[in-house]
């Protein structure tokens, strides 16, 4: 999986949301705000291009004290949403 370009994080008002830019913005036409830890994952697969669930959740262990398991289902349901509103392919 990798972002689709045209999606960028931006914090807005305080908040950390991913908003279209360019072609990206007239597609999607919303913002999708992210907590702290959806916010560092967005970075990290940013800077691993192609990433994988596994890759995301040993990012997420080394950031917090949170179980393997525990991390994968996280990484895992917040990729599903990435999914749903198309900002991964």
């Amino acid at each position: 999986m990798k972002l689709k370009s045209g999606y960028v994080l931006r914090e807005v008002c305080g908040e950390q949301v991913i908003m279209g830019e360019g072609l990206g913005a007239l597609n999607f036409g919303r913002l999708l705000c992210l907590n702290e830890t959806a916010a560092m994952l967005w970075k990290r697969a940013g800077e691993l291009g192609d990433f994988t669930i596994d890759a995301l959740a040993d990012s997420l262990c080394q950031e917090y004290d949170v179980s393997v398991e525990q991390a994968k289902n996280d990484v895992a349901a917040i990729v599903g949403e990435w999914q749903k509103v198309g900002v991964i392919e």
